[in-house]
C-alpha cells in the first residue's frame, strides 16, 4: 500500500456519522491513531443520543501538525456512513459552502443539515465498492478513504487495522483488502484535503483519553483500592484502572451502587489503603452523605466526578460544568473538603495524583470535578508532565496511651493509627466528638473540631498549583475545567504575547485562596468568567468568595455544545476595541 502526499492544510475537521453497529468510533479511533503514528496531533470527541448504547453516533475528529486543545466550530469533512437519525447532531456539526460532505449511501436523500448549507457533495457507496468483497466492512473502506483523503501513510492505517484485527486471521485479510479499496477510491476523486507535513519532532507524544489519564493519576498518587458502580460517563476509569490496579498489588470491587462504593472506599482508606471511587452527577448526589461521614471522621478519599448534563438523568452522553454547586456546597453542615478540577487532557493526570496527595495530608475527601468532554475525548497529546505528589499519610506506629485520635494540632492534622496499632484504638464515625474520638455534643468540643477541620485545609500551603495563570493585560479572563482550553485558544489568536488579555484557570477551586486570586488580577481593568453553565454556577461561587467588585462579567452558556474559541474571540475583540 503506497503512503500518500501531503497538502498545507494546516488544521482539519472531520464528522463522522452512522447508526448503531455501523461502526462509526472504530473508524475514528484507529484514524486518529494512525495520524497519531505518522507525527499529527489531534483529538476524536464522540456524540451519541441519550440511549448511550445503539441508535445513532457521530464521532468528531480534528487533525493538526501542532497541539489542540479544543476542537472548533466548523467542519471541513462530513463522512456519512449512512444517514439514519443524522439530524439529530445538525446543531454539532457546522457546515458552510467550504465544506465537502460525502455520502456513504448513493440515491438517498440528504438530511436539511446538509442540504440547506450549500456544502458540496459526493457520493462514496461503500456497500457498492465492497459488493465483489465478501465480508468487508462499509467502516473499514471508510477509513482507507479518510485515511488517503488527508495524506495520512497507507502503511500507518493498515498498521492499526492490523493491530485491531490481528486475533482473527481472516478477518484481517478481508480488512486489509476492503482498507485498500477505500484508499483506491480517493484516487477518482479532484480534490485536494491533505494535511500538511507534521513537524519534525523528539517530543514523546501519548494517545489518551482525560478518563484514562486520570486513572494513571490516581495510581501514581499511590490509590491501591477502588470500589465504584458504573455510570456514564466515568465508567471508563474504572474499566481502565481496573487490570492494572491488580499490577500494583491494588483491588477494584464494583458495588451493588454509589452508596456501598462510597463506604467500600471510606472502609478501604480507614485501613490504610489510599482509595477512590468515580461517578457522575446522579452518583455525586447519592454519595453527599457519606463524604460528611470522611469529613467528620477524618478519613482521606478521593472521588472523581465526570460530570454530564442535569439535572436528575439529564444528558448522560454530552458536557457541561454543573455540578459545581453540589462539589463545593452540596455536604450537609459545616464540611470543609477538597474539590479540584482538571483543565485539560493531560491535566487530569496531574490534578488527581495532586487530589491523592491532598486528600491523604489533609486527610479529608477531595472531589474531582472532570467533565464529559475531558472524560471521554481520545487525544493525541504532549506527555503530560511528571509529578512527584505522592499519598502522605502521617501514622503513628508507636503510641503511648491516651492517644487523641483528635487532637487539637498547630496545622489542623492529628497523626492517625490504623487498625491494630497497640494503644492506638479509638471510635471514628459520623457523631461529633472530643479529640480523643468520644463522641459529645459539649459545645466547646463541636467549636473546636470545626476549627480545627477548617483550619488545615485553609493555612495549608497549595503553592502555585491552585491555578494556571498566563498574561499581564488589563482585561481578566477566568474559568476553570474544560473550559480553560476555549479560553487559552481565544487568548492565542488574539493576543499571544499575553500584554492585553490576563487568564486565570482556577485549579483548586475549595477552599477558596482569596488572598492570591485577589493579587492574580491586581490591575485589571475588566473580568469576564466563563463556564458552561446555565445558571452561572462559577460566576456566583466566585461573586461570593473573592473581592469581584463591578468589574465581572458573566460568560455563561449551557451544555451540550461546548463553550467555542469564536464565541469568546468575538466577545474580547469587543472589550479590546473598547
Amino acid at each position: 500500500m503506497p503512503s500518500n502526499s501531503q497538502g498545507k492544510i494546516q488544521r482539519l475537521a472531520i464528522a463522522i456519522v452512522g447508526s448503531g453497529g455501523s461502526g462509526v468510533m472504530t473508524v475514528g479511533d484507529l484514524l486518529l491513531r494512525a495520524a497519531a503514528q505518522a507525527g499529527w496531533y489531534g483529538m476524536m470527541r464522540r456524540s451519541s443520543g441519550p440511549q448511550i448504547r445503539g441508535g445513532e453516533v457521530a464521532a468528531y475528529l480534528e487533525f493538526s501538525s501542532k497541539p489542540i486543545e479544543y476542537p472548533g466550530e466548523h467542519f471541513d469533512i462530513l463522512l456519512a456512513i449512512d444517514w439514519k437519525n443524522a439530524d439529530r447532531f445538525a446543531a454539532e456539526i457546522g457546515l458552510d459552502e467550504s465544506s465537502t460532505v460525502f455520502s456513504g449511501e448513493s440515491a438517498t436523500e440528504l438530511p436539511k443539515m446538509v442540504s440547506t448549507t450549500g456544502a458540496r457533495v459526493i457520493e462514496v457507496d461503500f456497500k457498492l465498492l465492497l459488493k465483489k468483497l465478501k465480508g468487508g466492512r462499509n467502516n473499514i473502506a471508510a477509513l482507507g478513504f479518510l485515511g488517503a483523503l488527508i495524506g495520512c501513510p497507507a502503511n500507518m492505517l493498515q498498521a492499526e487495522v492490523d493491530r485491531k484485527f490481528s486475533s482473527k486471521a481472516m478477518e484481517l485479510e478481508v480488512s486489509f483488502a476492503a482498507l485498500q479499496i477505500g484508499v483506491d477510491a480517493v484516487s477518482d476523486l479532484n480534490i485536494d484535503l491533505k494535511l500538511s507535513p507534521p513537524a519534525d519532532s523528539d517530543e514523546e507524544r501519548w494517545t489518551i483519553t482525560g478518563n484514562q489519564a486520570a486513572g494513571l493519576g490516581a495510581l501514581r498518587g499511590g490509590i491501591r483500592f477502588v470500589a465504584a458502580y458504573p455510570i456514564t460517563p466515568a465508567t471508563e476509569i474504572l474499566e481502565w484502572m481496573s487490570p492494572r490496579l491488580r499490577k500494583v498489588g491494588g483491588y477494584l470491587l464494583q458495588a451493588e451502587d454509589e452508596l456501598a462504593s462510597i463506604n467500600m472506599s471510606i472502609g478501604a482508606s480507614y485501613s490504610g489503603v489510599p482509595s477512590l471511587t468515580a461517578t457522575s452527577g446522579p452518583g455525586l448526589a447519592l454519595m453527599t452523605e457519606s463524604l460528611g461521614l470522611a469529613v467528620a471522621a477524618e478519613i482521606p478519599l478521593v472521588v472523581v466526578n465526570v460530570m454530564r448534563g442535569g439535572p436528575s438523568t439529564g444528558i448522560p452522553t454530552k458536557s457541561e460544568q454543573t455540578d459545581l454547586n453540589l462539589a463545593v456546597h452540596g455536604l450537609h453542615g459545616d464540611a470543609p473538603h477538597l474539590v479540584l478540577a482538571p483543565h485539560s487532557i493531560p491535566d487530569c493526570l496531574w490534578t488527581t495524583q495532586w487530589a491523592v496527595h491532598l486528600a491523604e495530608k489533609l486527610q479529608t475527601p477531595a472531589i474531582v470535578l472532570s467533565d464529559q468532554s475531558l472524560g471521554q475525548t481520545l487525544a493525541v497529546t504532549t506527555r503530560p508532565s511528571d509529578s512527584e505528589f505522592k499519598a502522605e499519610r502521617e501514622v503513628l506506629t508507636d503510641v503511648a496511651d491516651n492517644y487523641e485520635r483528635y487532637a487539637l494540632t498547630d496545622s489542623g492534622i492529628s497523626p492517625t493509627t490504623l487498625p491494630g496499632t497497640a494503644n492506638g484504638q479509638y471510635t471514628a464515625d459520623g457523631l461529633e466528638h472530643s479529640p480523643s474520638g468520644t463522641p459529645s455534643s459539649m459545645v466547646e468540643d463541636h467549636d473546636a473540631q470545626l476549627e480545627k477541620r477548617s483550619r488545615k485545609l485553609n493555612n495549608f500551603h497549595y503553592g502555585d498549583d491552585w491555578a494556571e495563570i498566563s498574561g499581564n493585560g488589563k482585561i481578566g479572563v477566568i474559568t476553570w475545567g474544560s473550559t480553560g482550553g476555549a479560553v487559552r485558544e481565544a487568548v492565542q489568536q488574539l493576543d499571544p504575547e499575553g500584554n492585553l488579555i490576563r487568564v486565570m484557570v482556577i485549579r483548586l477551586l475549595s477552599p477558596a485562596q482569596p488572598d492570591l486570586f485577589k493579587n492574580a488580577l491586581a490591575d485589571t481593568d475588566r473580568v469576564l468568567v466563563v463556564e458552561q453553565s446555565y445558571g452561572a454556577q462559577f460566576y456566583r461561587y466566585l461573586r461570593g468568595y473573592f473581592e469581584m467588585d463591578d468589574r465581572a462579567e458573566s460568560f455563561s452558556k449551557p451544555g451540550p455544545l461546548p463553550i467555542s474559541s469564536r464565541m469568546l474571540q468575538n466577545k474580547l475583540q469587543d472589550w479590546i476595541a473598547a
